[in-house]
């Protein structure tokens, strides 16, 4: 396809914020949680991983206990959220604002990778004494 040589009329979905998502089996994502998407595309808790990809956040509590994957869905809002610093060495400061940040679970963030143990959360907007505000696209 060309570059374009006037305006185009681009179509949006949904406001590009609100999503429903299939849960994983026996998966338990609360309200407020961080959500992603499993290896084969099912909506988990946020955890310590590599196979996961940041989808956004619960927007309600989703109990799948003993169902199938897909038998509940999850509404996953995209944006920017505040959640939990973590500790010591790992916790995010104003001077990472910009960078990638990591799962640890799901309310919580951090600096680095853990060694190749976590999964890109997304990306640091900002850092206040409450914790880091994370953007989900």
């Amino acid at each position: 396809m060309a570059a374009l040589t006037q305006d185009r009329a681009t179509p949006r979905l949904a406001e590009g914020n609100v999503f429903s998502r299939d849960v994983a089996a026996d998966a338990v994502i609360f309200a407020g949680a961080i959500v992603c998407l499993s290896a084969t595309g099912w909506a988990v808790p946020g955890s310590t991983a590599t196979t996961l990809v940041a989808d956004g956040v619960a927007q309600e509590p989703v109990d799948n206990t003993g169902g199938a994957n897909g038998d509940v869905k999850v509404r996953v809002f995209k944006g920017v959220f505040r959640f939990g610093n973590s500790a010591a060495a790992d916790a995010i400061t104003r001077a990472e604002i910009g960078d990638d940040c990591y799962i640890v679970d799901d309310q919580t963030v951090a600096k680095t990778s853990g060694t190749n143990t976590r999964s890109i959360a997304g990306k640091i907007v900002d850092v206040d004494a409450q914790g880091v505000w994370v953007r989900f696209v």
